[in-house]
């Protein structure tokens, strides 16, 4: 596997000097736009003389290549990057860039598809990292997969009573349907659109070598084989049928943040997570921002006023320190 990404130190820092990572997934298609973007500003504040930004080693790795956004989940058709970025990137990082070794200061984060990536990492690899922080996640829950229950309905871009399943809004206007969506990423090709994204991480590979599909992109038909395959990677589902054994690895380490009025309905499947009665209070950390959308990590005066990632590294180093 082939792996690049970027890496943010803080001044002065030395390999004697052993450090917390943050690993910081980006959303489908925007590697060297996150990067960028944030390390700017992440940069300036970590050289402040003056201010207090956690003294850790920020990591942006990239999660996109040929077909789509691979998620960093171990995939039957894109190979097993989640394998790779536990035991190929870290220890590179680790034994180069002087980071923590243990799970105690290893952290991850991400936004959309990162965010749900983030969150995989994290339940599949328990006892690897200390605590994952995710904003807008890509769906957490399939009972809601941008509104569609891919167990419970037969169609995706119709719902069991015959309406149009809609998928993107502005506020609280509907603008786009599920129908529309996939007919205007269709054009991006078989492989290279979002919704062919999911289908090559989530789904078996077909007798014909490629990717089968979840649900038609003519007709919306969902294939039943498909939809039972993709349980593996419904992380609400892995969560409330293994949560007994789970809980004592992740209790009070997976932290969701998503706004109430996502453009792409990822708020439906948070909620479904939040509500389960399997989990207890301090199983799971998910803040639902009332109005918010699937920018979530704007500022937000009363939640976040320097903006949800500062939050995030503020609460990895705080955790750093309740460890020791």
């Amino acid at each position: 596997m082939h792996l690049e990404a970027e890496v943010i130190l803080p001044p002065d820092h030395d390999l004697s000097e052993q450090l917390p990572v943050c690993y910081f997934i980006h959303g489908f298609e925007n590697w060297r736009l996150w990067a960028f973007r944030f390390s700017e500003d992440l940069i300036a504040k970590l050289n402040d003389p003056d201010g207090d930004y956690p003294r850790m080693i920020y990591v942006y790795p990239n999660a996109q290549f040929g077909l789509g956004h691979h998620a960093f989940a171990d995939s039957a058709n894109n190979g097993p990057w989640g394998e790779a970025f536990v035991e190929e990137l870290l220890p590179v990082v680790e034994r180069k860039y002087g980071g923590v070794d243990d799970a105690s200061g290893r952290f991850l984060a991400g936004h959309s598809s990162g965010g749900w990536s983030a969150l995989w990492l994290q339940v599949t690899h328990s006892e690897t990292f200390g605590g994952a922080w995710s904003g807008a996640p890509d769906p957490v829950d399939f009972r809601s997969f941008a509104g569609v229950d891919i167990y419970a309905f037969d169609n995706a871009f119709t719902n069991p009573h015959g309406d149009e399943v809609m998928l993107m809004r502005e506020g609280t206007t509907w603008v786009t349907s599920f129908r529309d969506y996939v007919r205007d990423d269709a054009k991006k090709g078989p492989f290279a659109g979002q919704m062919a994204s999911f289908d090559n991480v989530f789904s078996p590979r077909g007798p014909d070598g490629f990717p089968m599909r979840l649900y038609d992109w003519e007709s919306g038909v969902i294939n039943r084989q498909v939809a039972e395959a993709w349980k593996k990677y419904d992380i609400s589902l892995q969560l409330r049928a293994h949560w007994q054994g789970l809980a004592p690895r992740l209790r009070g380490k997976l932290h969701i943040f998503a706004g109430t009025l996502d453009n792409f309905r990822l708020n439906e499947a948070v909620e479904l997570l939040n509500a389960d009665p399997v989990f207890q209070d301090g199983d799971l950390d998910i803040v639902m921002v009332e109005g918010a959308n699937h920018r979530i990590f704007t500022p937000q005066q009363e939640l976040w006023p320097e903006g949800l990632l500062e939050r995030m590294h503020r609460e990895m180093a705080k955790s750093v320190l309740t460890a020791r």
